[in-house]
């Protein structure tokens, strides 16, 4: 027999060990090369799909992530499957094999598994890559779609790059094969397991850390982001890592002082196990931990910015069409009959239709409190109370009743803290003006324009007195127009925005639809991007899991079956398994889910909104994913482990 048939055939016998490691490569190496394809498509790297440039960066940035991310991840699995192998090292020995012969058929199996991986992973990508290029012709909405190509420089760089990458990580791994005396590498899976400790100090950090990362991300907010981001980081990282090293052995040790919890059914067995199964997985049950948080974050992240960026631009402009003019009644901007032709000839219907009077104070200055006054380049408006609430009413905002003879601030706050008292002074029809503002409400009931940034609101007593002898010439009017369907009104927001003057286009706003179309497109692209990256740290997640179910195997089917010697059920034993593998694979996702959903409560304080709602869909599509991963990893595992058990 040659080294290469014996590493073949040490491949074929540990195959089902072998075969999470290998599918998650493969799908690592598919993801690469899909992206790597595109952005070596001769039609990209010519310029001629000028769409492209949009996500190029993204893409190049997921080849990096993917491959450190493999790199980490074939390094943990190597390490740890030769671990299991030292028994079967040790005969190899004992029977005259050398060192330099064990590193030998260590590289030959990785040389094979390598090979394979990356011939299997190309083979899918370019199964894949045609309908990955089609879907992103759609999202970037090209003309004619991108033609299926095989790029040589992709398929080079992912063949050679991965393969040097599997070789480096082997042959590291292999030099240090052959350091541990022949008997040690015989007794290593008879070494007995010790017994469970922890420290009580550690699982104060433990603690602390999770509290205090948790504390600062409730209260984090845009001001405050830069400040807490590195510490929560930080703090996470380590809180989770004494969480399973230390924190999980003290609760398992305080159910083993419950007798009524402890020696119930088969409990014991469960527990007792348990115990050593989460200390010598510590480390992957961390790593877990955190991808499982990466991934619900991220798509959470992206899922919220998708929904939320629509809510925030309805926000931000409250009706499709806005504009403002000097003057009533003299349509110097556009025709209002114009306007409503277009509309209707393009199939939309106008359901609201809002007109507001105001005077323009320019050179204004505002002084809150005891400061200083501080002078704007540009203008503001004043409104009467009447024609805000008018207003206030179509776009869904609260009505209010301003002071006599004061002001009322209506600015968005985007989150930010204002005083709610000062003193504004400027021109109004060549008459310097000072009034006294007496609160600021965070609202927006009008498009931003050239001078309605700042609107202060005016009960109409006063407002009246105030225009009272201004001439209608010197008026402000504002018009707003909202649309049916107006997610698909771009084209008809560009033809009115072609008949407006270019000298006055500052005071037109009709930029809500094609907004829409470049946030929706951003986001639309980010997601799918970002898809795969997640579907790879989820994948590359549970595989960890399902390999080390895979490591321990013949320990657990010697135990079990010698449980089975004394009266033990294989019913008995379904459960004990299903119970132990379930804790395993789901304790770090409900730590993941923690963990996420303290991110989330801080991105909703970044953003000023409410979006648990959201949040909660992220985490039960990736619940209901890692429970259909846990069946089956589960079905597998136990139908092997019993076979072995009541042989």
């Amino acid at each position: 027999m040659t080294f290469r048939s014996l590493a073949l055939s040490n491949i074929r016998g540990n195959w089902r060990s072998y075969s999470a490691f290998f599918l998650s490569s493969v799908f690592s190496v598919m993801i690469f090369y899909i992206y790597a394809a595109f952005l070596y498509h001769p039609d990209v790297e010519s310029g001629f799909i000028m769409a492209a440039s949009k996500i190029r960066k993204g893409m190049e940035f997921c080849e990096y992530i993917i491959v450190i991310f493999s790199f980490l991840f074939v390094l943990y699995s190597n390490s740890a499957f030769l671990k299991t192998r030292q028994q079967e090292f040790g005969l190899f020995s004992l029977f005259g094999m050398t060192r330099a012969q064990l590193r030998k058929l260590v590289l030959y199996e990785n040389a094979a598994i390598a090979f394979l991986a990356v011939a299997v992973g190309i083979g899918l990508g370019t199964l894949f890559s045609k309908l990955f290029f089609m879907a992103l012709g759609v999202l970037l909405k090209l003309e004619a779609p991108i033609p299926f190509a095989l790029p040589l420089k992709a398929i080079g760089i992912t063949a050679g790059g991965f393969f040097a990458l599997f070789m480096i990580i082997s042959m590291w791994t292999a030099l240090r094969i052959g350091r541990t005396e022949i008997v040690d590498l015989l007794k290593a899976a008879r070494k007995p397991k010790g017994q469970l400790v922890f420290s009580r100090w550690l699982v104060f950090v433990a603690a602390l850390c999770l509290v205090a990362a948790y504390g600062m991300a409730f209260f984090m907010n845009s001001n405050t982001f830069v400040v807490f981001s590195l510490p929560i980081l930080i703090t996470v990282v380590v809180g989770t890592y004494f969480l399973f090293t230390q924190l999980s052995i003290l609760v398992l040790t305080f159910i083993q002082k419950k007798s009524a919890v402890y020696y119930k059914r088969t409990n014991m067995i469960v527990f007792a196990q348990l115990g050593y199964k989460i200390r010598d997985n510590a480390r992957i049950l961390f790593i877990v931990s955190i991808l499982s948080a990466v991934v619900m974050t991220a798509l959470g992240t992206v899922y919220i910015l998708q929904i939320g960026s629509k809510q925030s631009l309805l926000e931000n402009s409250p009706f499709t069409l806005a504009y403002s003019e000097n003057g009533l009644n003299t349509h110097e901007v556009i025709d209002q009959a114009e306007l409503k032709r277009i509309v209707t000839e393009d199939g939309f219907k106008i359901t609201k239709e809002a007109k507001a009077v105001s005077m323009v104070i320019s050179r204004y200055a505002i002084q809150w409190d005891d400061e200083e006054y501080r002078e704007f380049d540009s203008d503001a408006v004043i409104i009467s109370a009447t024609d805000y609430n008018k207003l206030a009413e179509m776009t869904g905002q609260p009505s209010i009743l301003p002071e006599y003879g004061k002001l009322t601030l209506a600015l968005q706050s985007y989150g930010e803290i204002y005083h709610h008292h000062g003193y504004v002074k400027g021109d109004i029809n060549g008459h310097n003006k000072e009034f006294e503002i007496s609160s600021v409400i965070d609202a927006k009931v009008m498009n931003s324009m050239q001078n309605n940034y700042y609107t202060f609101v005016m009960d109409d007593f006063s407002y009246m007195k105030l225009v009272s002898g201004i001439p209608e010439d010197q008026w402000n009017v504002m018009y707003g127009f909202e649309l049916s369907n107006w997610e698909k009104s771009a084209p008809t927001a560009e033809k009115l925005k072609n008949l407006v003057p270019e000298e006055l286009q500052p005071q037109i706003d009709f930029r809500r639809g094609s907004d829409l179309v470049d946030m929706n497109e951003t986001v639309s692209l980010t997601l799918f991007i970002g898809m795969f990256i997640s579907l790879l740290f989820f994948i590359a997640s549970g595989s960890m899991l399902y390999f080390k179910l895979y490591t321990e195997l013949q320990e657990d089917q010697a135990q079990f079956k010698a449980l089975s010697r004394i009266g033990m059920t294989k019913n008995e034993m379904r459960k004990i398994v299903v119970t132990q593998v379930g804790i395993v694979f789901f304790v770090p996702v409900v730590v993941g889910i923690l963990h996420a959903l303290f991110a989330m409560k801080a991105l909703d304080n970044m953003m000023n909104s409410s979006n648990w709602i959201y949040s909660f869909v992220v985490i039960g599509i990736y619940i209901a994913m890692q429970t259909i991963y846990f069946l089956v990893a589960c079905s597998s595992y136990m139908k092997t482990m019993l076979r072995g058990a009541t042989a």
